[in-house]
This record gives structure tokens, sequence and C-alpha cells, in this order.
């Protein structure tokens, strides 16, 4: 069977059982930042609060790192940060910045 046709017969995430009930689990809740950041996908999706899926995209994501202070901190660093991105996406060019 095709992965397509796999993601076909999938039931919609408001259709199926909770996985952590079925396993005996505790729900686990969403941090404040997780929760800020799905109310954003919400208002750029056009709705006023956060539905079950933009939950479970902040629930599945994982923790970004943050931005360094030194590129923050203006041109006294910038050769440095443009330097140490440069660097990076060529050891990983299967990444692409937005």
């Amino acid at each position: 069977m095709s992965r397509m046709a796999k993601k076909a017969e999938q039931k919609a995430p408001w259709k199926r059982a909770n996985p952590r009930k079925h396993g005996g689990k505790a729900s686990k809740h969403l941090s404040p930042a997780k929760k800020s950041a799905a109310k954003v996908l919400a208002k750029r999706a056009g709705r006023p609060y956060p539905n079950l899926v933009d939950n479970m995209r902040m629930a599945k994501s994982v923790k970004q790192k943050g931005v360094r202070k030194s590129i923050k901190a203006g041109p006294k660093n910038a050769k440095k940060a443009v330097k140490r991105n440069t660097a990076t996406s060529a050891s990983r060019p299967w990444r692409t910045s937005a």
C-alpha cells in the first residue's frame, strides 16, 4: 500500500481516540510558550482561538534553540554571526534557510 493511500485511510484527529488515555497515561499540558505559539498559528489561519490541530502541532514540535545574544548584539558581532551561519549551512546542504 502506498504512502498516499495510507494517508487517505487515516481518520481525522478529532475522530481518533486519545492514544494517551488508551495507554493509561495522564495527558500532558502545553507550556505557556507553546500555547501562545498555537494562538499565533490560529490567528494566521483566521481563527479566533487554536483548534485541536494547532495544539497537536505545538505538542509535537521540538523546542528550538533561541537566537544567541551575540548575534543580536549588533554590528560589532555581525561578521562572527555571518561566518557562523554560513559554516553551518555549508555543512548541511539539505537544510534551506527560510
